[in-house]
């Protein structure tokens, strides 16, 4: 079982994303916590909401109050609602938040049927509940679940893969040839990719750039391949490497071998159904392509952008290191391909999560909305003792958000308008 943790401020977002999926009929509220149920047992987003004012309110300086939760099982396991809704108790439970509000949501719109868990760690006296250890307490919980509902085990593969410790090339380092020699003759070992273009995705967060050579010999086509080192910039700073000095596994025969064996792995991957759901919910929750990418990258996915000298993106490359696997974007859904996210940030015309009416009532609009952080509530951790020892690819500093702030404006002067 794999369980993802977001931490972020948007609460109404975190709840609308979920309660979509309810109205759409692929979801359902399997499980309120310290919220009181309504008559007919039917929700809206503003009922929800409103049942976490108390403790946000009294949030003394915690800036990341809300906490957004995934449990995903194998597909291959079986879980009944009752046993998502002890998991999802015992999980919360051990993570500190049996006296919180929180709900469960079921989703069923893709075949790995999951829960989502929204809570905030912001107690009814104002104090933050702990989280330091998150990530290590939430792994050794799963392992608990994982045997104790007789689950598919999702460690056993990564404990195959973890004594490896891969690093970015420096080229300043000298000795070149031995650095990218450490990573092109392993790399196929421990990642799927389907395509010559993910694999040089892949190598780029290396600084390391793969290029095909063809011509003839002797009157006979050649197909080779060169490996060239890269700054930190992208630009090639060293002599191209014929792939012959490292190796069988990083020739161009043995890599074709390893796209056709990625692709059929990746046919029944269990971790493209997260990833997806994943990067949907960053589309829906952030504005711009820098806090897209620095959100993924928290969750252990880092976004490789490719543009043409005109600037039109025509590759979105997803690279998950929890599973260690490299998605285009149209491999995880059509809604995800290069087309959508070049008229998303070159055109901006940004993808809508469509907001529909409220089982309840008519009354769940955009006024309810608090206006504070409204495009970013989700920002998951990623385990400082990851032993990919990946580097930050972002910039630490976010761009001006003033899609956001033109927003917040027009709600502030909706509620002075009602107040008068």
């Amino acid at each position: 079982m794999i369980a993802k943790i977001g931490k972020g401020s948007n609460m109404y977002g975190a709840i609308l994303y979920n309660q979509q999926k309810v109205d759409k009929e692929n979801g359902t509220v399997l499980l309120l916590n310290k919220i009181p149920d309504t008559v007919d047992g039917k929700y809206s987003v503003a009922h929800f909401n409103k049942c976490f004012e108390p403790y946000l309110s009294a949030n003394n300086k915690t800036e990341k109050t809300v906490r957004h939760i995934s449990l995903n099982p194998d597909p291959s396991d079986t879980v009944n609602d009752e046993q998502f809704m002890e998991m999802a108790k015992e999980y919360m439970e051990r993570m500190g938040y049996v006296n919180q509000p929180y709900i469960v949501f079921k989703h069923t719109d893709i075949d790995r049927t999951h829960i989502h868990i929204v809570s905030t760690c912001v107690g009814i006296d104002g104090k933050k509940i702990p989280d330091d250890y998150d990530h290590p307490r939430s792994m050794a919980i799963c392992r608990d679940l994982e045997q104790k509902y007789n689950l598919q085990k999702a460690t056993e593969q990564e404990q195959k893969q973890n004594n490896r410790v891969f690093k970015p090339i420096n080229h300043k380092n000298g000795d070149i040839k031995s650095q990218i020699a450490s990573i092109v003759r392993h790399l196929p070992n421990h990642y799927s990719f389907s395509t010559m273009g993910g694999y040089n995705a892949l190598l780029s967060l290396f600084n390391i750039t793969a290029e095909e050579v063809k011509g003839e010999r002797n009157g006979q086509p050649v197909n080779g391949l060169v490996y060239v080192a890269l700054d930190e910039n992208g630009n090639k700073v060293s002599n191209p490497f014929k792939a012959s000095l490292f190796g069988k596994d990083a020739g161009i025969a043995q890599l074709q071998k390893h796209f056709e064996q990625s692709k059929e792995k990746m046919k029944t991957n269990p971790a493209r159904l997260v990833l997806k759901n994943t990067v949907e919910l960053a589309m829906h929750t952030i504005s711009n392509e820098t806090d897209f990418k620095k959100q993924l990258a928290e969750q252990g996915i880092n976004t490789v952008v490719r543009r043409n000298n005109e600037g039109r993106i025509y590759g979105m490359t997803f690279i998950d290191h929890e599973s260690r696997s490299v998605w285009n974007g149209s491999q995880l859904d059509r809604n995800l391909s290069a087309n959508v996210f070049n008229d998303w940030w070159n055109n901006g015309n940004k993808p809508e999560l469509k907001v529909q009416e409220s089982p309840v009532s008519n009354t769940d609009t955009l006024d309810h909305q608090p206006t504070k952080d409204l495009f970013e509530f989700i920002s998951q951790e990623h385990s400082a003792n990851s032993d990919l020892g990946l580097f930050s690819l972002l910039p630490n500093t976010q761009e001006e958000d003033y899609e956001e702030e033109q927003f917040a404006k027009q709600m502030k002067k909706k509620k002075y308008k009602r107040n008068q």
